[in-house]
């Protein structure tokens, strides 16, 4: 993640997101968080992937989407905002495994013979599809071959 430019307030928010297998502590960040529009801009920046698969991982219209991006004054749903930080962790802890978000990103779109035969990204659509990818991304670092 250091090769993107990420604001100092950027970078803060994203070193205090918890990791996506810490239920308590992203409810927890999920209620106090204040700052939706820079969670959505995080999350743009962060991930390569175009609108339309960020509003489907987010269950919302790419046209919504959108309009997160350029609303100074968003306010989430608790649900999106979840989501998001979900996906924020997720891609964190893909960038330590992988190295770098191009490579984290070819994982998650490559058909994966143990998933099914289903590309990781298909999983992002809930709370549960993201911890069972991280789950596999854990395995990942202990060796296993997903």
């Amino acid at each position: 993640m250091t090769t993107i430019p990420f604001t100092k307030e950027q970078k803060e928010i994203i070193s205090e997101i918890p990791s996506v297998g810490d239920d308590s502590a992203v409810y927890f960040y999920t209620s106090d968080s204040k700052s939706d529009a820079v969670l959505v801009s995080i999350l743009e920046k962060l991930s390569s992937m175009s609108d339309p698969v960020l509003a489907k991982w987010l269950n919302i219209t790419p046209r919504t989407f959108r309009n997160y991006k350029t609303n100074p004054d968003l306010v989430l749903r608790e649900i999106t905002r979840e989501h998001i930080i979900l996906i924020i962790s997720l891609y964190k802890h893909g960038v330590e495994v992988f190295g770098d978000v191009q490579n984290f990103e070819s994982w998650l779109s490559k058909k994966n013979r143990l998933l099914d035969q289903k590309a990781p990204l298909e999983f992002l659509k809930t709370g549960s599809g993201i911890k069972f990818i991280d789950n596999r991304l854990t395995a990942i670092e202990f060796g296993e071959n997903v």
